[in-house]
């Protein structure tokens, strides 16, 4: 097995499957079988889950928002995803357990790196929810800091497209796509995979991302495999 534990960062718009917005519920039993398939290989899951199927900070302080109450709206959406995901795992028999960056019990856990690292020893995927607990903060930015702490080998981010591209593939059809790509190039070539406080937060902690297309069923399996289905980003 290429990786013992990882960090699956995944997108809130994917979840809205073809719907305008909210939760498509077969695109979220898709994602549930697919995360129980890669526990099964034997590989510990943590999970961070954004909210923009439902609020998006950014957006809404752009809209007369106040920017704090607009990321804390944001985070809250992201409670909402990580609960709905729980819910299709433990329906399918999938252990799993909700922590969340800000105190809500009973809704979820409040996060500690030690009480998430004993959930996914014991063979439960770990959902931690409300990104870094913080405003001004991304989820991939959230990611990136719940994978250096609970000491993934690597931050699998799953997305719409099957890796990064010179250009945005959807935009322009002449964009070739890497293998993989060193976080320098990524900066030199101004490429859009994480923001950046996200992305110098893996360079900086050698956290490795892989960026897949997670909504062809079968992918998480694939590359948690080690095969070659995305691209890789290193130091």
């Amino acid at each position: 097995m290429k990786y013992k534990r990882i960090l699956l960062k995944l997108s809130g718009e994917s979840l809205m499957g073809g719907k305008q917005y909210g939760i498509d519920e077969k695109r979220l039993g898709e994602y549930a079988e697919q995360i129980k398939e890669a526990a099964q290989m034997g590989v510990q899951i943590g999970i961070v889950i954004g909210g923009g199927n439902i609020f998006r900070g950014l957006s809404g302080a752009s809209k007369g928002f106040d920017r704090v109450k607009g990321d804390q709206m944001g985070m809250l959406a992201t409670v909402i995803n990580s609960l709905a995901l729980s819910s299709a795992l433990t329906a399918i028999g999938q252990k799993n357990r909700v922590f969340t960056a800000v105190r809500m019990e009973p809704v979820g856990e409040f996060y500690t790196k030690w009480k998430t690292i004993e959930a996914m020893e014991g063979g439960e995927i770990a959902i931690i929810s409300c990104g870094t607990g913080n405003p001004f903060f991304t989820t991939d930015t959230g990611s990136a800091l719940r994978g250096i702490e609970i000491e993934a080998d690597a931050m699998f981010k799953g997305t719409r497209v099957d890796g990064i591209y010179t250009a945005d593939p959807e935009k322009d059809p002449s964009a070739t796509k890497f293998s993989d790509i060193s976080f320098d190039e990524i900066y030199r070539r101004g490429l859009k995979v994480m923001d950046l406080t996200a992305t110098t937060l893996c360079k900086e902690n050698n956290l490795p991302i892989v960026v897949f297309d997670m909504d062809t069923y079968g992918n998480l399996k694939k590359v948690v495999g080690g095969e070659n289905i995305g691209t890789l980003v290193h130091v």
